[in-house]
């Protein structure tokens, strides 16, 4: 994974014969309160290490762009106008990145939730993606295509078990946070990077302990157990990780420390 090209709110990587793009779409703040114990309670302590923002944890919103110069696939869009004013930035970023929205036909989206899919309608209420053919997201989460998504449905793709989009990228469902959470696989000659939605929330939490959920977990024991799952296939020679919570630019590795994890980025970090 080499860093190609970075700006305020894009970061480029070589991966093998494909370039990957992290798109910021900004960030948002979230109450400490929402980390959960293994039990479902609000956490006793939150780690003097992990930053807050006026009390707060600051997640980055991040989508990715996965192209073999011919066929992209983005993953996840962002708020757009839809939640909070430090969201939105994702025509922006592809517009820094040298990206045209005209390029991208297909969208594959982790899970149903405001800062991962309204951004398929731009800020000025137009579709973001004039040419979009496809829309992939997990069976469970695809009755969110109503209102302001309502033109998008005849495009939805609905995922029920293990596919291919294309030669390179792969869906498999890994529901928990919601029903139909699902995570991507991208295979290169460089190995394998695993993007995902809401899997982490808080990075510098819930690697070094992967059973603490958050509270917006739909199912949270099923939550953790993908959480756990992933976590454990990640940390091998040559793979990779993607996150939509990650800070931005959100692509590292994952070493085994221990019974817990340490993410290692690839490149320092946008502050």
């Amino acid at each position: 994974m080499k860093l190609i090209s970075q700006g305020s709110l894009h970061a480029a990587f070589a991966f093998g014969e494909l370039t990957v793009v992290s798109l910021r779409d900004g960030y948002v703040d979230m109450p400490p309160t929402r980390l959960r114990d293994e039990h479902g309670c609000t956490l006793d302590h939150v780690p003097a290490s992990v930053p807050l923002a006026d009390g707060n944890l600051r997640l980055s919103v991040n989508a990715f762009l996965v192209t073999d110069g011919t066929k992209s696939v983005l993953i996840d869009t962002g708020a757009s106008n839809a939640w909070h004013p430090t969201m939105g930035y994702l025509m922006d970023a592809l517009a820094e990145a040298g990206i045209a929205r005209e390029d991208i036909t297909d969208v594959a989206i982790t899970h149903k939730h405001e800062d991962h899919v309204n951004g398929l309608i731009a800020p000025d209420g137009s579709q973001a993606f004039p040419r979009l053919r496809r829309v992939w997201i997990g069976t469970g989460d695809s009755d969110v295509f109503t209102g302001r998504l309502e033109p998008l449905r005849d495009r939805v793709v609905p995922i029920t078990d293990r596919v291919a989009i294309n030669e390179h990228v792969t869906a498999v469902p890994a529901p928990g946070h919601t029903p139909g959470h699902t995570i991507y696989e991208v295979r290169s000659s460089a190995g394998l990077l695993i993007a995902w939605g809401d899997t982490v929330h808080v990075p510098t939490v819930q690697f070094e302990q992967p059973t603490v959920s958050w509270e917006l977990d739909d199912e949270q024991p099923q939550a953790r157990r993908s959480r756990l799952a992933i976590l454990d296939r990640l940390a091998a020679p040559d793979y990779f990780v993607a996150g939509a919570h990650l800070d931005s630019p959100g692509i590292g590795h994952v070493i085994r420390n221990g019974t817990g994890y340490t993410l290692e980025y690839v490149t320092p970090l946008t502050t």
